[in-house]
């Protein structure tokens, strides 16, 4: 792989716009935040919304606005988040889909998640999976523990390939009970990885601390990044965020040192089997 996907994911359902003012929590907001950070190397941003109270949302109506203003104000491939916060219910989640985006994420397992559980059904799985086949909507597989690698190669096996035929997973990595963000979990799950099918790819998510060693990690093993306030709002030590795109500039950065530039756009719908908007 000679380029480098790179993923934004500016809004999280976790992070309060108190503590972390730059935080895009308004429609405005997170538009201009993809447009400053397609500007800068990313090809991909994946959503969460927010209300006017600034809390997680999966609001239908707000989700069909949210895709639309990204696509009429960037170039960039829009990905839904189906997990929302832990306590929105299946059926909520499920509806993601009637907004029609690009791509919409499938974690594929339950795991702790600080003091909560993230559930996720072996049922729901399999919803999920197949609902997105039907409609042409490209899944980003996520793995928060190795255990779940497994998981989606019987998932692909008992129900075939995803829509666009390409299978893309993301890494999410250090998160209070799930794998650790270290090199040695890393490559543990790229050795994995290698039980998919043929061509898969993969992207990694350092939260908090893990940012940095995971970034470095994933672009030494051959992957792909995703960074963003949602998975950290400190830059440095006692340095907090300025925006978005200050995050994937610096992912561009390292990708170029790398000698894998930042993928376009175009080029980044043709690996993962997405048709142009």
């Amino acid at each position: 792989m000679t380029t480098t996907l790179i993923t934004v994911a500016p809004t999280g359902a976790e992070s309060r716009k108190s503590d972390a003012p730059a935080l895009p929590v308004t429609l405005d907001e997170l538009v201009a935040a993809g447009r400053d950070c397609e500007a800068v190397g990313a090809s991909v941003i994946h959503v969460h919304l927010r209300d006017d109270a600034a809390e997680p949302t999966l609001d239908l109506g707000r989700l069909r606005e949210a895709v639309a203003a990204l696509r009429a104000e960037t170039g960039l491939i829009v990905q839904l988040s189906t997990g929302g916060a832990v306590t929105d219910p299946e059926a909520d989640r499920l509806r993601v889909l009637d907004a029609q985006p690009d791509m919409a994420s499938c974690t594929m397992g339950t795991v702790n998640f600080g003091d909560d559980v993230f559930l996720n059904r072996w049922g729901f799985i399999v919803d999920l999976h197949t609902r997105m086949q039907d409609r042409g909507i490209v899944p980003e597989y996520e793995i928060f523990d190795l255990g779940q690698i497994a998981a989606l190669r019987r998932l692909l096996d008992k129900h075939g390939l995803p829509a666009g035929g390409h299978v893309h997973v993301d890494l999410v990595m250090g998160v209070p009970g799930g794998m650790p963000g270290t090199v040695a979990a890393l490559a543990a799950c790229e050795a994995a990885l290698r039980d998919l099918p043929e061509g898969t790819t993969f992207s990694a998510t350092g939260i908090g601390r893990s940012s940095l060693p995971v970034l470095l990690a994933s672009l030494a093993a051959g992957g792909h990044l995703r960074v963003g306030m949602e998975d950290t709002v400190t830059y440095a030590k006692g340095q907090p965020v300025e925006s978005n795109a200050q995050l994937v500039a610096r992912a561009s950065g390292f990708a170029r040192l790398a000698q894998r530039p930042p993928m376009s756009t175009g080029d980044a719908r043709a690996m993962l089997g997405i048709g142009s908007v």
